[in-house]
């Protein structure tokens, strides 16, 4: 019985390798194209898609936690930046792979037109954040906590 048991889950670990292997040849074959605007080809662009993830689910809370008094001036800023930054750059990330797998649905020849989009809406992102981290008082985090204060009379 222990033996049935153990040869059955070496052969499910062969068969999720093997379905590994073969997914992973599938999107670095020759056929796909690559350039500049893709940014979701290769394991390095899931590597640091999946990192972003992971960095924005901790830094985030943790940037809007901290009190004021500690965030004023430059760490504001800066951490205002690194989230501009890791937010534009995750989403066009993640809307190339949205782009990959659903516009050739429609028609394969927008794939190209919908790159250029996906790269512009991630430059606008990231300008836009930047504006708000850099000149704005309170940079993003004063503009999150401003969604839940009243309004001040003047």
């Amino acid at each position: 019985m222990l033996r049935t048991s153990t040869t059955s889950t070496v052969c499910r670990k062969a068969v999720t390798i093997a379905r590994r292997n073969l997914s992973n040849a599938s999107t670095t074959s020759s056929t796909r194209q690559s350039s500049a605007l893709a940014g979701d080809t290769g394991r390095k662009a899931t590597h640091l898609h999946h990192a972003m993830t992971s960095f924005l689910a901790i830094a985030a809370p943790v940037v809007m936690f901290t009190p004021d008094s500690y965030t004023d001036g430059m760490i504001n800023k800066g951490s205002g930046m690194l989230v501009a930054t890791t937010v534009s750059a995750h989403s066009w990330i993640g809307m190339n792979y949205v782009a990959t797998d659903y516009v050739p649905k429609v028609s394969k020849a927008l794939v190209g037109p919908a790159r250029v989009f996906n790269a512009a809406l991630g430059l606008v992102t990231f300008v836009g954040l930047s504006k708000i981290a850099l000149n704005d008082k309170g940079g993003i985090k004063g503009a999150i906590k401003g969604l839940w204060r009243p309004q001040q009379k003047e």
